[in-house]
């Protein structure tokens, strides 16, 4: 079976660096858009990223830069303070290509395959 997904989009905020206890991660939406008979229709996707690749993107990527990600979907859900049930759907993503120069710290085009750096999510 196969769960693949690939994006061509415009970074929606600056990517959010958080750590856990054996990792790090970034995470940030994503704008694809596509028009049909004139009308323009903007899809969002929460994208997540881990480990080595997050790196990269918390020192180059910013808001508004356009991105070609490679990922996968993944589903998660929890109850929230109100016992409420949250569900989520993002991409874990662990193949970037940066194919615009937008943001300060952006200052080349540089292409990043890092597999390595999502061990353990089934990739």
């Amino acid at each position: 079976m196969i769960n693949k997904v690939i994006l061509v989009g415009n970074v929606g905020k600056n990517p959010e660096h958080r750590k856990t206890e054996n990792s790090e991660y970034v995470k940030f939406p994503l704008a694809t858009s596509e028009s049909y008979k004139g009308e323009k229709k903007t899809e969002w996707h929460n994208i997540l990223i881990w480990e080595k690749l997050a790196d990269v993107v918390q020192k180059y990527v910013n808001k508004g830069q356009l991105l070609y990600l490679e990922g996968k979907i993944q589903n998660r859900s929890w109850d929230d303070a109100d016992g409420n049930k949250k569900y989520m759907t993002e991409i874990v993503c662990f193949s970037m290509q940066m194919l615009g120069s937008s943001g300060e710290k952006k200052e080349s085009t540089e292409e990043t395959n890092l597999n390595e750096g999502v061990d353990g999510l089934g990739l």
